[in-house]
């Protein structure tokens, strides 16, 4: 059976540095140091375990200071380094760029080659129904770029006090089906189960053929029943 982990992050002292004030949030959550390894040492592992993977880019620089993103060009590369283990790449763009967010999408599917595009709507404050929003996924759409978004609560920020200003509810899966909607002919996967709405996400999983849903983030003893 081929193993393929298709929310893969790099996981370098750089990427972390991406999260900005959310990775000291999250290494306290955890109640462990998160400060990123070598590139080779998160080669070895996933190549030792029989696994490929796809690499996730990162970019949040215009709502949170301090977090220099991890550019696309990045994981492209570290992608080509590592052909046997990394199979694949997605983009990233702070959509609040406006027109460089869309230049950037352009380039990256023409030059490096990527899937598509991962959104975190927590972390970079934002709804992907928005209409602020709609230029990048048309121009996703019109490019065959596949979009991945996180639904449901996350850990980044979670316990402090408001949870570093974000809003768990802009990763509500109510709002991948009014983009499903829109826009019939992209491609969207929804990243993680979507608790605390895992029903609602069912329900746009089974009703929206364009929408699909990876599991990642829970071990399958937690998912619930239905």
């Amino acid at each position: 059976m081929r193993k393929l982990d298709l929310h893969c992050y790099p996981g370098t002292p750089e990427w972390v540095r991406s999260q900005g004030p959310f990775a000291a949030a999250l290494a306290e959550y955890w109640n462990k140091p998160w400060d990123g390894r070598p590139e080779q040492d998160v080669v070895d592992d996933i190549r030792a375990a029989g696994m490929q993977a796809l690499l996730v880019a990162f970019d949040i620089e215009s709502i949170h200071e301090h977090s220099p993103a991890f550019p696309n060009h990045e994981v492209a590369a570290m992608r080509d380094r590592h052909p046997d283990v990394f199979v694949g790449a997605w983009a990233a763009v702070d959509p609040f760029k406006g027109d460089a967010a869309l230049a950037e999408i352009e380039r990256t599917a023409r030059e490096d080659r990527v899937l598509g595009l991962h959104f975190h709507p927590i972390m970079g404050r934002y709804r992907v129904d928005s209409v602020e929003l709609r230029p990048v996924f048309e121009l996703m759409r019109d490019l065959n770029l596949v979009a991945m978004i996180d639904v449901g609560t996350t850990g980044m920020g979670a316990g402090l006090p408001g949870g570093l200003g974000s809003r768990i509810d802009d990763a509500h899966p109510i709002a991948l089906d009014h983009l499903a909607a829109d826009l019939p002919e992209l491609t969207i996967i929804a990243s993680h189960p979507g608790w605390p709405w895992v029903e609602e996400m069912t329900a746009v999983a089974l009703h929206k053929g364009n929408v699909f849903w990876e599991l990642s983030g829970w071990a399958p003893k937690y998912f619930p029943r239905s």
